[in-house]
């Protein structure tokens, strides 16, 4: 289990490790913060100014986050630093458990987990559900090659890593009282069978229940032993971690608030369709979701326990996803992880090398599939461009189905023709390099980087503040203006609930008021829309373009554009700059 992996595996992780690092962290701290992001932000700011916010159960971000607004000025990179570097981590989770996977699977999974759209856009949060998932997943790893130390540690930061956490371990244990449930009766695999997890075959010399009952006997004694720096770890990581060493004691009890939060959303009402969950994993997970489906098929056809039972986790956190009131299309993530695993296992059955003798029929098959599936896309892109009742749109329908068509039809003809081995891989190959691309675009998508107006991506769905940056730097040119100093004027921010405002205005400590008091006149007010201030003092305003939230009841009108390009209508929160009067150079004194 500890054996030194080969040159080229290793070569091939850190490829994976630079691509994750690479989506994650690409212009980074270029967009602005959400109302979400920016709440547990301002938390971390306020820790590091001496004062004593009531935190949220997303202690681990929280102080992590601290720790780097004390050492380097508050940005938008550093408040989303954490959730990036634990995001890129991920791809060291089928490293930890390529023993059990076997190799070639665990370094496609490597790869499959840098790509994920859904772990993109989530390691691109602030305070997300991939610190959890990261997190447990790494202090599983290390627990399973029997690295106490390090999965105590990561064990106590999956705690502070908010509700998300609990959403996974209760998928996990219904799961695992699936498996157990179906399990009471094993049927034993005879000599010769093929594992179809393992890719090995059986043999009853060799393993036997004795000698497996003995072998897991054996390893359970072992760890035995390793609890002691499990618990260890574990308990001094939380302390320390929880409370910022003591500095930020107020984190020890709010991590305990993590359930009692998860238990609230059974009974919250729904706010988002359990259809737009199923939406999101069918368009940005259709590479993963396509080879996962193929390796339930036949794990159930053979019996293959392991595959039943990682298609058992899927199809649980599918359900609790699903049924949860307060889902948001993030608690999906849990599902990704047996989702990718089971694709990964798939692909590796099916990506053989091709050997001398049927080479060109392969690659023929290889290329034919790109044409079609090329086709197809083209198609389907140029009907979005031009959706019925358009007199082109018929053709271009009937380009991108004929596409398909053909395709499946050719396949069939190459495995009764030639052989079924040359269909299938030249096939998946195909297949899987036009998936990877198409899953490649949709994760530069999920960084929100090609984000605009029209934009819309169901991993990062919160409304986002469209203007901030010119908000920001009228105002800093304005208090340059006033008084030849950027940062000097004071804000005053009324009747906004907005988080994400006051950390864009975060360095000129705004006051944030229920109401203006008439016989005030501070230098600078931001309200909702209104036409005046009915203030004593003159004001000039501004209006800005701030939170955009798409309209969903849009979709069905829109799918094609949103499909291909992300595009839906939103709608945008209007919020007024008001700035007095004498503080311009025009005015009268």
């Amino acid at each position: 289990m500890n054996s030194r992996p080969p040159r080229y595996e290793t070569i091939l992780y850190i490829l994976a490790l630079l691509l994750a690092l690479g989506l994650r962290f690409v212009r980074l701290g270029e967009l602005p913060l959400t109302d979400s992001e920016a709440r547990l932000a301002l938390d971390a700011l306020h820790i590091v100014k001496g004062q004593h916010p009531a935190l949220s159960s997303h202690v681990a971000y929280t102080n992590l986050t601290a720790i780097l607004f004390f050492i380097f000025q508050s940005s938008n990179f550093l408040a989303r630093l954490i959730p990036a570097l634990f995001g890129a981590a991920i791809v060291a989770v089928p490293f930890l458990f390529r023993d059990l996977i076997k190799p070639r699977p665990a370094a496609i999974l490597a790869f499959l987990f840098a790509i994920d759209p859904a772990f993109v856009a989530l390691s691109r949060q602030a305070g997300s559900p991939i610190l959890a998932v990261t997190c447990f997943l790494l202090a599983a790893g290390f627990w399973f090659r029997r690295q106490s130390v390090p999965a105590g540690v990561f064990l106590a930061l999956a705690l502070l890593s908010g509700p998300s956490l609990w959403a996974g371990l209760l998928g996990l244990l219904l799961a695992w009282m699936l498996t157990q449930f179906m399990a009471t009766r094993p049927a034993p695999m005879e000599d010769g069978q093929v594992d179809t997890y393992t890719g090995t075959q059986f043999s009853s010399e060799t393993e036997s229940p004795n000698s497996q009952l003995l072998s897991l006997t054996a390893r359970y004694e072992t760890r035995n032993t390793q609890y002691v720096p499990l618990l260890t770890a574990f308990l001094v990581t939380l302390l320390a971690a929880s409370t910022l060493l003591l500095l930020s004691p107020q984190g020890l009890g709010a991590w305990l608030a993590s359930l009692p939060e998860y238990l609230k959303g059974w009974v919250a009402p729904v706010t988002v369709p359990a259809s737009r969950l199923f939406l999101a994993l069918g368009v940005y997970q259709l590479f993963g979701l396509l080879f996962a489906l193929a390796a339930v098929a036949r794990g159930w056809w053979n019996m293959g326990r392991r595959l039943i039972r990682l298609s058992l986790w899927m199809l649980v956190a599918l359900l609790l996803a699903a049924f949860y009131p307060a889902h948001q299309t993030a608690d999906l993530v849990w599902a990704l992880v047996p989702i990718w695993t089971l694709a990964a296992l798939e692909l590796s059955r099916h990506l053989e090398l091709v050997h001398d003798e049927d080479r060109l029929e392969i690659i023929g098959v290889f290329v034919f599939t790109i044409i079609l599936l090329t086709l197809a896309w083209m198609s389907l892109n140029t009907l979005a461009n031009n959706p019925p009742p358009s007199p082109v749109a018929p053709r271009y329908l009937l380009s991108f189905w004929g596409s398909l068509i053909l395709l499946i039809l050719s396949l069939v003809l190459v495995a009764f023709g030639w052989s079924t081995r040359i269909a299938r891989v030249g096939a998946v190959w195909g297949i899987a390099i036009m998936l990877g691309l198409y899953t490649l675009g949709a994760a530069w998508g999920g960084t929100g980087l090609r984000r605009d107006a029209k934009t819309v991506d169901l991993w990062d769905s919160s409304p986002r503040p469209a203007q901030a940056d010119l908000l920001l730097r009228t105002l800093n040119e304005t208090s340059k203006l006033a008084t030849g100093h950027a940062d000097s004027l004071a804000v005053t921010v009324q009747g906004l609930d907005s988080p994400s405002l006051l950390w864009s205005l975060r360095a000129y400590s705004p006051i944030v008021v229920p109401a203006l008091d008439p016989a005030s006149a501070p230098d600078v007010v931001i309200t909702p829309l209104r036409d005046d201030l009915g203030l004593a003092a003159a004001y000039r305003g501004q209006d800005f373009a701030w939170r955009a939230s798409p309209i969903w009841d849009a979709f069905l009108s829109s799918y094609l554009r949103w499909l291909t390009y992300r595009e839906l209508p939103s709608t945008n929160e209007t919020i007024i700059l008001w700035v007095r009067n004498d503080l311009f150079v025009d005015s009268e004194q």
